[in-house]
Formats: C-alpha cells, structure tokens, sequence
C-alpha cells in the first residue's frame, strides 16, 4: 500500500488532520502532560501489572536473569513497536472519510480486508488472538494465585474447623481456588466490559488498569528504597490513591456507558461544579488520564508520608525496612543466625501437602544438586533448607501461610545467655565505634570551620595589607615629591628672590615635619602592637591634658573654621596614665572631628564627664556621620573611611588603632556613636 517507511510518514506529515501527531505542544494532538504522564503510566505498569509481575518476579528463579532482562526487555518493547506507527498512520489515511465506522484497534484487521488479502488478514486474527489470549491466561493466573495466596488461604488455614493443618495433600485445594478465582475474574472482566468497555477503545480500556495499578507504585519502591515508611502509611496512600482513581476515571466511565447520568462529568457530584471528576477542584486543560493521575498520586504520597512520618514505626515495621532497604547489606546473615531443629522428611511432607509430590521432589532434588548431595536425604536441616523450602511454600500460598507453616514444623532455640551476650557486647562496641565517628566527625567539621575562618581573615589581612602599603606609599610619595621638586629648584635658581626662596623653605620643612609625622606613626604602633612600647604613666589631671589639646589643635581649627565648644568639669578625680600618649589620642580624634565636620558651618564640642568609675571625654562633630557597619570597621588598622569631599581615605588608617590600644593599656574603652546625618561621636574612658 506504501513505498516503506519513508513514504508513510511523509504523507502522514503533509496530511493536515495528522500533522500535529508529529510534534509536542500544548495546543497540538500530543500535548507535554498526556504524553509525559502516559510514558510514566507505562514505566509503572512494566513491573506493577500482575503479568509483569508473575513474570518478573514470581516465575524468575535466577538472579542472574535480570542481567539478561535489562537489555533483553527493552530491546523486545522495541521491536514490537516498530510497526505500530505505520499501522496507525496506514488506517488513519485510508480510512479517514469514515474514521467513525472503523475502530482504531482493528486497523491490523481492516487493513488488509479492505486489499482483499484474506490469508493476511486471517494469519493476523490468529496472531492476536493469540497475544490476546496469552496475556488473560498470564493476567488470571497471576490475580488468582495473589487471591489464593493473600486473601483466601490465610483465612483458611486460620479457620480451625476446616483442620487444613492435619491434611496430607492440599494441592488439589489449592488448584480449586485458583480455577474458582479465574472463573471470578473473567466474569468481573466481562462485566466491566459491558459496563463500561463498549464505549471505550481497548488502549483507554488499558490506560485505566495502567492508573489503577500504578497506585501500588509509591508502597512498592517506597518499601525498598525509604526506612522510614509504615503499614499504616502504606495502607492510607493505597486507599486514598483508589479512591481518586475511582472518582476520577472509573466513575466518568461508567457515565459515558449511560449506567451513571452524564451530568456527573459534566456538573459534577450533587451538582457541585468544584468536584467534576475531570476538573477536580478547579484543575482544567488535562486530558482525563493526566488528571486523574495527578491527584491519585497526590493523594496517595501525601496519605503514604504524611501518616508514615507522624506515626513512627512500630518495632516489627523498623526490622522489616532495615531487611528490605538494606537487603544487599545483610546478605544471608537472617539463615547463618537460624537455630533450631527441623527434620527433612517434615519439610518435604511439607511440600508435598501443597505443592503435591512430584513438584516437590522435584525441587528438593535441584535443591540437593546445587547443594552437592546426590539425595535430598542426605541434606541438613540448616537454616538454608528451612528458607528455601518457606520461599516454594510462599508461591504457593503466600509468605505469610508459608511462614506459619514452616513454623510448626520447625523447632527454634532461644540463643543462649553466652551468645546474647556476645551480640550485646558486638552492638555497644559498634554503637561506641560509631559514636566515636560522629565526635571525629564533630571535631572535624569544626576544625574545617575554624580553618575556613582564619583562611579568610588572612585573606582579608592580605587585602589590608596591600591596601597599606598602597596608601603610605602614597602618603610618603607626596611630602617626598613636593621636597624633591622645591629642592631641585633652589639648587639650579640662584637668582630666586630671597620670598620665594623662604616659602620654599617653609613648605619644605611643612612637608618633612609631615613625612616625619608620618613613619613615626607607623614606627609607633607597631612598638604598641608589639608590647615594645615605653610608658611614662604619672598622676594626671585630665582636664589640663584637654585644654593642652585644644591649644594645639587651635590654629587647626581657625584654618577650617571650626567652632569649638567645651564642656569641661571643675574639679576632676586624677588619673594615672602617660601624658603624652592621652595627648596623642585627644589630637586625633580632635583632628578626625575637623576633617569630618559640616564644611561651611563645622561645629565640635568636647565634653569632659564623671561616670562610676572613670572619666569620660567626648569628642562630637556635626559631619555626615559614619554607617553602622563601619563603626567597628574603624578601628581596625590600616581601615579607613572614604573622604565625604575627595572620595579618597587621608592619613595611613592608624589613628585609631592606636588610640584604642592606648586608652585599653590604661584600662579604659573606645567607641563611636553614630547617626546618619547627624554627625559622630568618639567617646573614650580612663579608670581614676
């Protein structure tokens, strides 16, 4: 009908009803949320269908088959898909004027019917009947032998009046529920079907079962990857998550079929525009599948954690996770710390009462082989003999059947008093060794903090001190540049007026009184820093000392136009400290309230107090204060503030770290006080 692959789709994509099949978008035939949510619905289904399920995990007896299936079973979906594109799009083309009257599932039929290719068309039936009829025999076997196993006989075994326990062969019962149970579930197929399934396609037909098996998803993995989960958890997520898919997909089914009123889809329940199955609670522009897993989900993992986490586990629970989660971890430990008494001819009289005896010597005798024993008689009643005959009994009639079974067959020994105290005395040294690593572990990352910490002060040190030594190589540049060129003008002018030679000179001796000023600093603080420094403490009167200051400080102050206001006590207790250090540090904060004063109207007032203990002098300006991250900043060598004016810092940055480590060697403190726009004040205090 087609020149190959080629020529199908592009006539597919030239033809303007199946462009849009080509391409993901919102608005298109393939919206992002269908076809993400149809690829997870897919994924879940590979190992939570029934099917999937006996095939993968039921009937694989051998571990080493999943090496196999990995790259086995994709290579498989693949290969059965190649052809289900050029089906699709063959029957879309060619039945497209009457797309209403031919089902998209029978396009493989219809097809070469309409060519008049009967053999084809019969030799395609047979094949679909047969994977049709494969996958109900696999899908029935599975859901009967989970009814058998999980639901009836455990009721069985528990009805004491029955006295199943006594019988010789249980087989034959077995095989009976299990024909019952198919009988039951082809029925409920077969009901759904006409209830339901007329008005559906098969792959919506599929894509619903997909939903609903999908909600054993977060359970199932959640049980083998998260410790923290509980039966009662797991039991909430389960019940709300079918709840949803109930409400949201299998209710607007049966309203499609007419067995509901359609206003149910279209109003929602009771007339309630909020609850409409397919736009729950307001959640438009999802195709049904799409939606109703979002909320099943939602439900179902908020059900399954949120209980999880507010229940706590119970004992039995927290084993039971550790075995699962950590499975790879514990190995076989369970059957090497087994003890107790079992007989070989009970457990295969065992086996046999359920899984008849040939089936059963059959698996004793592999069992046997792998061991190395030529007889099942020569095994040993070990704790790998009582497991491995639990696991044949568990397919079939459940873990929990087999459990109970195995348990009155088998005599287990208590440990003894030795051997409690043994593992008692492995779990403190384990939990001892462990505590151990975590104060390493402690120490550890403090250290690490602690390294951190200094790394980044010496870096921010590092930044200092190159910021240091650009800023005195700057300071000493200037007075030395202006020395130089001054110099070098009196040396090569003889005839300079005697005027200009004299305030040459002046400025000269200015700018090396500055460079002087300068290095001493320097010198100085390093000397303090260092403890090298030389003190001449005496009795002092501290108000003399400001007054001195002031003095100093007075041609300063006339040459900015600084008003200066005093506040001085009396009379004042003396103290004992080095007049020339206090002096120092009144001249620079006295000088730093200069620089920093309001420039057309500068204001500074000192104020000399008595507190409890000490003297307090106060030196305030009314500049444009100083921010408060930087009012500690300051104090830190080499730091300085940018100049309001020029932008640039003035002096070396040493001011104050020098007169803070003066007035602490006295016992005293430095601070700034400090609002925006309302000027700063430096206070400092000196014991009496």
């Amino acid at each position: 009908m087609y020149d190959g692959f080629g020529d199908i789709f592009t006539r597919a994509a030239e033809n303007p009803k199946l462009a849009d099949l080509f391409t993901l978008s919102d608005s298109g035939a393939s919206p992002h949320g269908s076809w993400i949510s149809l690829t997870f619905l897919s994924m879940l289904a590979i190992f939570c269908l029934p099917r999937q399920f006996q095939i993968g995990v039921v009937e694989n007896v051998n571990e080493q088959h999943i090496g196999k299936a990995i790259w086995l079973f994709p290579l498989y979906l693949f290969a059965i898909n190649i052809f289900v594109l050029p089906i699709a799009f063959g029957g879309l083309m060619q039945f497209a004027g009457s797309n209403g009257d031919v089902d998209a599932d029978t396009f493989v039929l219809t097809l070469p019917m309409m060519k008049h290719q009967a053999a084809l068309a019969l030799f395609v039936f047979i094949g679909g009947l047969s994977a049709a009829t494969g996958m109900v025999i696999v899908e029935t076997i599975a859901l009967s032998t989970m009814l058998c196993n999980d639901l009836v006989m455990p009721v069985l075994l528990r009805w004491e009046m029955l006295k199943l326990g006594t019988r010789n062969d249980l087989s034959g019962l077995l095989l009976s529920i299990r024909r019952a149970a198919i009988v039951l579930l082809m029925m409920l197929g077969y009901a759904y079907y006409r209830v339901a399934g007329e008005a559906n396609a098969l792959v919506s037909i599929g894509l619903v079962s997909f939903a609903a098996v999908a909600q054993f998803a977060p359970a199932m993995l959640g049980g083998m990857y998260w410790k923290g989960g509980t039966r009662a958890g797991a039991l909430t997520g389960l019940s709300a998550g079918f709840l949803m898919w109930v409400y949201t997909l299998l209710l607007p089914a049966f309203a499609k079929s007419g067995w509901l009123p359609l206003s149910f889809i279209t109003q929602g329940a009771a007339g309630i525009e909020f609850l409409k199955p397919q736009e729950l609670f307001g959640l438009k522009g999802l195709d049904p599948i799409t939606h109703s897993l979002f909320w099943s989900f939602f439900a179902n993992l908020a059900g399954y954690i949120g209980i999880s986490l507010r229940g706590g586990q119970s004992a039995r629970e927290h084993s039971q996770a550790l075995l699962f989660v950590d499975v790879f971890k514990a190995g076989n430990k369970g059957s090497s710390l087994w003890r107790g008494h079992a007989s070989v001819k009970e457990i295969r009289t065992l086996m046999r009462r359920f899984l008849g005896t040939g089936r059963a010597d059959k698996a004793l005798a592999n069992y046997a082989e792998r061991k190395g024993h030529k007889s099942p008689d020569d095994l040993l009643p070990d704790g790998d003999f009582v497991h491995f005959a639990e696991i044949q009994l568990a397919g079939a009639i459940g873990s929990a059947s087999a459990q109970t079974m195995v348990t009155s067959v088998v005599e287990e020994e208590p440990l003894g008093i030795d051997e409690v105290l043994n593992i008692l005395n492995e779990t403190s040294q384990i939990i001892a060794y462990s505590r151990q690593l975590e104060e390493k572990s402690r120490e550890l990352e403090a250290t690490s903090t602690a390294l951190r910490i200094a790394n980044e002060r010496l870096e921010q040190l590092d930044r200092l001190k190159d910021d240091f030594l650009s800023t005195i190589t700057h300071e000493l540049r200037t007075p030395l540049t202006s020395i130089r060129a001054l110099s070098e003008i009196l040396a090569k002018d003889a005839d300079l007026h005697f005027s200009e030679r004299a305030k040459f000179l002046g400025i000269i001796i200015k700018e090396s009184e500055r460079l002087t000023r300068l290095i001493n600093q320097v010198l100085d603080f390093t000397k303090i820093e260092s403890g090298m420094a030389e003190w001449h403490n005496a009795e002092l009167d501290l108000k003399e000392i400001v007054e001195d200051a002031v003095a100093a400080t007075d041609q300063l102050l006339r040459n900015n136009h600084v008003n200066l206001t005093l506040h001085l006590l009396a009379n004042v207790p003396p103290v004992i400290a080095d007049q020339d250090r206090l002096m120092q540090v009144l001249l620079n904060l006295i000088s730093n309230a200069v620089k920093c004063c309001d420039q057309e109207n500068g204001q500074v007032s000192i104020t000399l107090s008595k507190e409890q203990q000490a003297l307090r002098i106060d030196v305030k300006d009314n500049g444009c204060g100083i921010k408060p991250e930087d009012q500690e900043l300051i104090f830190e060598k080499f730091r300085q503030i940018s100049d309001t004016s020029s932008g640039k810092p003035q002096g070396t940055g040493l001011g104050l770290p020098i007169s803070r480590h003066i007035v602490n060697h006295f016992g005293g403190r430095l601070w700034v006080e400090s609002i925006a726009g309302e000027g700063a004040m430096f206070s400092f205090t000196i014991p009496y």
